[in-house]
């Protein structure tokens, strides 16, 4: 079963809280697939499911040994 707070939606905004990277850094991780891509709810609306950016935090801590 999951943590309820994974099935979350975030903006962007709540993104860059977790992962302290400019928007532009995210967007073109975005693009070039180091960071998950997002969830398009409405031509002006993105969001991510928070448990796709807590696991990239988990894989980067493992990784890089935070």
């Amino acid at each position: 079963m999951n943590h309820p707070m994974t099935d979350r939606l975030l903006r962007l905004p709540q993104v860059l809280e977790l992962i302290p990277v400019s928007k532009s850094t995210w967007w073109a991780g975005v693009r070039d697939g180091r960071f998950p891509k997002p969830v398009k709810l409405g031509p002006r609306t993105t969001c991510w499911r928070e448990r796709d950016v807590l696991e990239l935090i988990n894989k980067t801590v493992r990784r890089d040994g935070w």
